[in-house]
């Protein structure tokens, strides 16, 4: 597909400026972020190998949704895909959506505005597909045996209070920025343009991030107060990511459209934060299996010193506790399975007993969600002393497509397959 005639947002700023002037409505617009020193820098390429957002070094900021398609006709569907890769194309440019739209200004805009004057912001928007949208219902769009095999859902585990109305969907699109509007400009605007062909399902916004996904960045924090992510896999590391982020040619006979890409799972996971508060720094700690100022484990070290399961305190006691979250998630528990996490905080207001409804947006990247995700989630449901203070309350797993060529759109190759 094209990308059409794009117009930057600071172009777009002056043609907005003088068709205000005309309508007699005002002439100047109060610009809230202004950086032209950065506008150019923070721009990813949209084409490539595989879709951006993945091993892209983490934004700050995240603006998830899933959709549910609400068309029968596949060629509505794939209309829509196109359109949304077009738009995904220019948004990541810092150019507003130019679909064709409103001449005049007696029609709806093309773009909704809210991002004129904005740099690109790192923008990545990266796209992917549930499981239902092969098989729910009847085969609507004839994509069943073209479903791969791992791209099933997530088996319920222990403890999970999962909310229907938080889980699952057709399509996801997860948009990550430096800029919160900018992110949410994106989603808005992909939205819009879904208008008779799908309908939104649920979505976060997300807030800094807690995983590295680059050797130049340091690790953040969660809202526990503690490094999280340390061991993440790093896009420096290609011979990782082969291993155990991108989906090979033979993985699977029937889904040799998602060579290069990945599965991505997504979990909301709500932190009990006053309980938490109350709670020793010594108990965080051994729950942890690090100390919280630099995020060694508690085995001794620094922050990327491997921690040593064997190593006994004074009391006969291991230093790291066996039901610790460390020692439950470490690869060697785990038959050497890891995962590229892109995980990001969320604060969602408070529930009806004025509680925080806060935690964790996890979001990792797998070649085989069936061997490097459910089994270790498995383990950590039933195990981990940390689950006294977690409850997962949302759930989904996606197929997310390699990258996109110039003159494709995204899953070209599933529907062309």
């Amino acid at each position: 597909m094209g990308a059409g005639t794009g117009i930057s947002r600071r172009q777009a700023l002056g043609l907005a400026g003088a068709g205000v002037a005309a309508a007699g409505v005002g002439t100047s617009y109060v610009l809230a972020r202004d950086d032209d020193a950065h506008a150019a820098a923070d721009a990813y390429p949209f084409h490539g190998e595989h879709q951006a957002g993945i091993v892209t070094p983490a934004q700050d900021r995240l603006y998830f949704a899933t959709f549910d398609v609400t068309t029968r006709a596949r060629s509505e569907l794939v209309a829509l895909l196109q359109r949304w890769t077009d738009a995904a194309e220019q948004l990541t440019r810092g150019e507003l959506v130019d679909t064709g739209g409103a001449t005049t200004l007696n029609a709806p805009a093309a773009d909704t505005g809210e991002a004129i004057g904005l740099p690109p912001s790192g923008l990545t928007i990266t796209f992917g597909f549930g499981p239902t949208l092969f098989r729910d219902p009847r085969d609507r769009f004839g994509l069943t045996d073209r479903q791969p095999a791992l791209l099933q859902r997530l088996p319920h585990f222990p403890a999970d209070n999962l909310d229907p109305r938080r889980s699952d969907g057709d399509v996801c699109i997860q948009a990550c920025a430096n800029d919160p509007q900018v992110a949410v400009h994106a989603i808005r605007n992909l939205s819009k343009l879904a208008f008779g062909a799908a309908a939104l399902r649920w979505a976060e916004l997300g807030f800094g991030r807690t995983s590295s996904t680059s050797t130049s960045q340091q690790t953040p924090r969660n809202l526990f107060g503690f490094k999280d992510g340390t061991a993440n896999l790093k896009a420096e590391n290609a011979a990782d990511l082969q291993q155990h982020v991108w989906v090979a040619p033979g993985d699977d006979p029937r889904s040799g459209w998602l060579a290069g890409g990945s599965y991505l799972v997504a979990r909301r996971i709500r932190m009990f934060i006053e309980p938490w508060d109350r709670t020793s720094l010594g108990e965080q700690q051994q729950l942890i299996g690090r100390d919280r100022a630099e995020g060694a484990p508690l085995s001794g070290g620094t922050e990327f010193t491997e921690p040593d399961f064997d190593s006994m305190g004074e009391d006969g006691k291991p230093l790291i506790d066996t039901a610790s979250h460390v020692t439950l998630a470490h690869p060697s528990r785990n038959k050497g399975a890891r995962l590229l996490r892109r995980g990001y905080n969320f604060a969602d207001g408070n529930d009806d007993l004025g509680r925080l409804d806060a935690g964790l947006f996890f979001l990792a990247y797998v070649r085989d969600p069936a061997r490097q995700y459910i089994p270790m989630q498995n383990s950590l449901s039933k195990n981990d002393g940390l689950m006294e203070y977690l409850q997962h309350t949302g759930s989904g797993i996606f197929a997310v497509p390699p990258g996109i060529e110039p003159g494709e759109y995204v899953g070209q190759r599933l529907f062309e397959a």
